[in-house]
C-alpha cells in the first residue's frame, strides 16, 4: 500500500497568492512567559532594569517589569509566519518597527497582517512580498507594528499545484 506523504507547506502561501491590500488575522495567539522573556533578554545582553528589576519597576507608572520589545516583535512575526513565510526562501528586511504599548509577563498576543506590495525579485523562482504586521494584546491594545520583506517561492517554478 502506498503511503501518502503530507505536504511540508500550505497550498495558499506562494508568491502568486499574495495580493496587495489583502489582510489576515492569524489563527494562533500566545501568552508571554517569564522564562522566555528573561532568557532571550539576557542572551542579547539587554541590561535595562525595566526587564530585570521588579522592585525598581514597582515604583514606576508601569508597576512591574516590561517584556523586552524585540521579544514582542519576534512573537508577533512568529505568529504570522505560518501564513506569510511558510514558503519563504529568505527574510529580506525589517523596517518601521514601532512598539506602541507595554507588554507584561502574562499578556496574550495575537497578530494581524496586511500585504503591502508584491514585486519581482532578481531571480525566476521567487518574488518579494512586503507585509505590515500588527501585534495586539488581550484587550485589543496595539503593542507592535512593523514592516517585513520576504523572498517567497513562486508556485509555477516549483511545480506545485
Amino acid at each position: 500500500m502506498a503511503e501518502k506523504v503530507a505536504a511540508l507547506t500550505g497550498n495558499d502561501n506562494y508568491f502568486e497568492d499574495f495580493v496587495a491590500g489583502s489582510r489576515m488575522r492569524h489563527a494562533r495567539g500566545t501568552t508571554v512567559g517569564e522564562v522566555e522573556n528573561q532568557l532571550m533578554t539576557k542572551l542579547v545582553m539587554n541590561t535595562a532594569d525595566a526587564h530585570f528589576n521588579e522592585q525598581r519597576m514597582a515604583a514606576t507608572p508601569f508597576g512591574h517589569r516590561l517584556v523586552f520589545g524585540l521579544i514582542t516583535g519576534s512573537i508577533v512575526i512568529g505568529l504570522a509566519t505560518q501564513d506569510t513565510a511558510e514558503n519563504a526562501l529568505a527574510e529580506v528586511g525589517l523596517d518601521r518597527l514601532m512598539f506602541r504599548a507595554p507588554v507584561f509577563h502574562g499578556d496574550t498576543l495575537t497578530a494581524y497582517t496586511e500585504v503591502l506590495e508584491t514585486r519581482d525579485a532578481d531571480r525566476d523562482d521567487a518574488g518579494i512580498v512586503r507585509f505590515k504586521h500588527w501585534g495586539l494584546k488581550q484587550d485589543d491594545t496595539v503593542v507592535f507594528e512593523g514592516e517585513r520583506e520576504v523572498l517567497v517561492k513562486r508556485r509555477s517554478h516549483w511545480g506545485t499545484r
